[in-house]
């Protein structure tokens, strides 16, 4: 069910909808904002599905166009919302209970406040200098987003799983596999029995997803690769369910097609430090790295997590500057 997002480079995030004789699971239910509530309502009704029969939300991790729509959901339906126990949104997190869920034992609901999350005017980020000002469009863009939902920016997560989870959903056993990554948090639901990966944005069809130095993690791109290995030892997968694009079938193929791209990246930044020839910091390389349509914070933190592999490999090194910067060199 695809929903309508204001993303550069994306034009929907695919919900999908798992039906039971109880109702329906929504996986990823869009952004929080009125013109994706008004489509998600639409695509039910095109499945002769309700509000009131969403009893359970699936989150895959947590970046608003997948996880906006469930705080209102959780207030229209009472439907239960399900995430990674490691769910935050920029050190937010709400209260979480790990607990076994099935739909065919619904377990009490916990009601949990929404937390008003915002990026911190105060943030320092971790390669030097403030937090965006109002002027990034990254940031107009999530301040945007979070001012836009009536019922909370972040969702109650009213349920948490892990790594190795069996969730019973549509008579059907998924899996839960931890691929951090992306995010610190993103998760991906296998039905080994059917073949079928719900892959929210660990694999993506024709593009590769965003990969944060803002995450938590120590190497994000590595910890993205190692994901990325795991889904090849999924065996038996024929059908990928990405959040965008349209679903594939050849995991391997596109699994080592991220894989060289990032590698890539990697080596082109390497050519671009010996160029510089001198100590420089993340700016100055995010800026010979991306085009100027795509400069901000997130090309940025990008590009931190490639220099801070490079790095952590020995192909580059790093000191902190006097004024709080790292600075890189080859």
């Amino acid at each position: 069910m695809q929903l309508p997002i204001e993303i550069p480079g994306l034009r929907h995030v695919n919900m999908y909808c798992l039906r039971d004789a109880q109702g329906a699971t929504l996986v990823d239910p869009g952004l929080p904002d009125e013109a994706s509530w008004l489509v998600v309502q639409e695509r039910l009704r095109q499945a002769d599905l309700e509000l009131r029969h969403v009893h359970t939300v699936l989150v895959t991790h947590s970046h608003p166009d997948h996880f906006g729509g469930a705080a209102r959901l959780h207030a229209a339906s009472g439907a239960r919302v399900i995430a990674h126990e490691e769910f935050s949104v920029f050190g937010e997190r709400p209260q979480l209970a790990h607990m076994e869920v099935s739909v065919e034992h619904l377990a009490p609901r916990a009601v949990l406040p929404s937390a008003p999350v915002a990026i911190p005017t105060s943030m320092r980020i971790p390669w030097g200098g403030d937090a965006p000002t109002q002027r990034d469009r990254d940031r107009r863009n999530w301040e945007r987003m979070r001012k836009a939902a009536p019922h909370g920016f972040v969702p109650p997560i009213t349920h948490v799983v892990r790594d190795g989870d069996l969730l019973q959903l549509a008579g059907r056993a998924f899996g839960v596999v931890h691929s951090p990554g992306h995010t610190s948090d993103h998760i991906c639901f296998f039905d080994r029995e059917a073949g079928t990966l719900l892959a929210g944005d660990h694999v993506l069809p024709s593009i590769t997803p965003h990969i944060s130095g803002l995450n938590g993690l120590p190497d994000p791109l590595q910890a993205f690769f190692d994901s990325l290995d795991r889904m090849l030892g999924l065996r038996g997968v024929t059908r990928c369910l990405p959040a965008h694009g349209d679903p594939f079938d050849d995991l391997e193929f596109r699994v080592e097609a991220i894989k060289r791209h990032h590698r890539e990246r990697l080596d082109k930044l390497v050519t671009i430090a010996q160029g510089f020839g001198k100590p420089s910091n993340v700016r100055d390389y995010s800026q010979a790295l991306f085009s100027q349509r795509a400069w901000g914070i997130m090309a940025e933190s990008e590009t931190y997590a490639h220099l801070e592999h490079l790095r952590l490999q020995g192909r580059a090194a790093g000191h902190r500057a006097q004024d709080g910067q790292l600075l890189y060199e080859a």
